[in-house]
């Protein structure tokens, strides 16, 4: 089976922690750190079952730095 790795960005509002991957639009939550990104996991799992096509290619893009 393969494997991909996505990013995540994790953050706590209010009483939980949610947890957003930043290639794919899947988000999730938990009411620890860990648990928000175990369920992060999940739901990719389950988003991805669906939408095998939907794995972003990643570019990086360079801009240009502007002096104010």
């Amino acid at each position: 089976m393969k494997t991909t790795t996505f990013h995540s960005i994790v953050w706590k509002e209010a009483s939980l922690y949610v947890a957003r991957c930043l290639e794919i639009n899947v988000a999730s939550q938990g009411e620890s750190h860990d648990e928000a990104v175990k369920n992060l996991k999940e739901a990719l799992d389950l988003y991805l079952e669906d939408h095998q096509d939907a794995v972003p290619e990643i570019k990086e893009v360079e801009v240009e730095e502007v002096t104010v």
